[in-house]
């Protein structure tokens, strides 16, 4: 897996969410499935005030405390400000301005690429000096390079 390290302003994001745990997603009764389908459902890129629709954001945000605590995940796209024009009762959370750690995981099927980036993120951080803050991470998609089964994600692991 490629990583570099970048800086990125503020970001506004809207979408849908739910609050999960790392254990439950590998569990039976993980939420992240049905989230994608729910964010799939809702037209949210056609919506108001989206910005940039190309771009797809899974951020994980509010997080308990590390790994092992509970978090929110907002499957959702970039707005210009914090209020999208449309009828339903979207989550808005600020992606606060900070520091990261960018991993590019290898392509392929997008349920086996992501879970095994975030596997590799989790080993990476117990070896490295960096440390996470826990502030915003997020996983970036480019709509106009999707295909599912050649699926290539970048993983931005907010650091101090």
């Amino acid at each position: 897996m490629n990583t570099y390290t970048t800086h990125k302003p503020k970001l506004i994001i809207t979408g849908v969410a739910v609050r999960t745990t790392n254990a439950e997603e590998t569990g039976p009764d993980g939420r992240l499935p049905q989230l994608w389908d729910t964010y799939f459902q809702s037209n949210l890129v056609s919506a108001a005030g989206v910005r940039n629709p190309q771009f797809l954001y899974s951020l994980y945000t509010d997080y308990e405390s590390d790994v092992n605590g509970a978090y929110t995940v907002v499957i959702g796209h970039e707005t210009d400000n914090e209020f999208v024009q449309d009828d339903n009762n979207h989550a808005v959370v600020e992606i606060p301005e900070s520091k990261y750690i960018v991993f590019t995981a290898k392509k392929g099927p997008m349920y086996e690429v992501v879970p095994e980036a975030w596997r590799e993120i989790w080993t990476y951080f117990k070896q490295s000096p960096e440390v996470r803050t826990y502030t915003g991470d997020f996983e970036l998609y480019d709509s106009r390079n999707s295909d599912p089964a050649n699926t290539e994600v970048q993983i931005y692991i907010a650091i101090k």
